[in-house]
């Protein structure tokens, strides 16, 4: 028989960091609002709702990882914006916070939804932000939910097989 896993679009119960730079706020300041718009409509409380402001994405993933270590969140959406310049600090700066970001969810086991917008234009970044490509921290609030539904559907699982081991145990264990 297959088993098929699967996380749940309910944000409700769950506690979720919003991580966003303000570099580039007049497309991050949408993008927190997009994310929050989703998480309430998912059902998250206002009370398990976390937002923090940081200077700019290359911080990013330092945040995620204190912001996992002091409130243990069930999940985090990362939201930033890299506008290409002239150099290539942009490369640099995409690659080190995706890289990061990474590390952070693997180890802490956190969902992180990338919002982390990397684009050519300012114009291609408001089309991100809630322009016609519609709101990429929306879309990742919406992944880090299912995620963190996963995750816990597995644990639980886990945790309901060893206690249904230990029931049989004890319940037939010979005297």
């Amino acid at each position: 028989m297959t088993h098929i896993f699967e996380g749940e679009y309910s944000a409700r119960g769950l506690k979720i960091g919003i991580i966003a730079s303000r570099f580039n706020e007049a497309v991050t300041k949408v993008m927190v609002e997009g994310a929050l718009n989703e998480l309430r409509r998912l059902g998250a409380s206002e009370t398990d709702l976390y937002v923090m402001w940081i200077p700019g994405a290359y911080e990013i993933p330092l945040a995620c990882q204190s912001f996992c270590e002091s409130k243990k969140p069930d999940a985090i959406v990362a939201i930033g914006c890299i506008i290409r310049g002239e150099t290539s600090h942009y490369e640099h700066i995409a690659q080190s916070v995706c890289d990061g970001l990474q590390k952070v969810a693997l180890e802490q086991a956190v969902p992180v939804g990338l919002a982390v917008l990397t684009v050519e234009t300012m114009a291609q970044a408001l089309d991100r932000a809630g322009g016609k490509h519609g709101n990429k921290a929306r879309d990742a609030a919406r992944s880090a939910v299912e995620m963190a539904r996963l995750i816990q559907g597995l644990k639980n699982r886990e945790d309901k097989q060893v206690q249904l081991k230990e029931l049989l145990n004890r319940e037939f264990r010979k005297p």
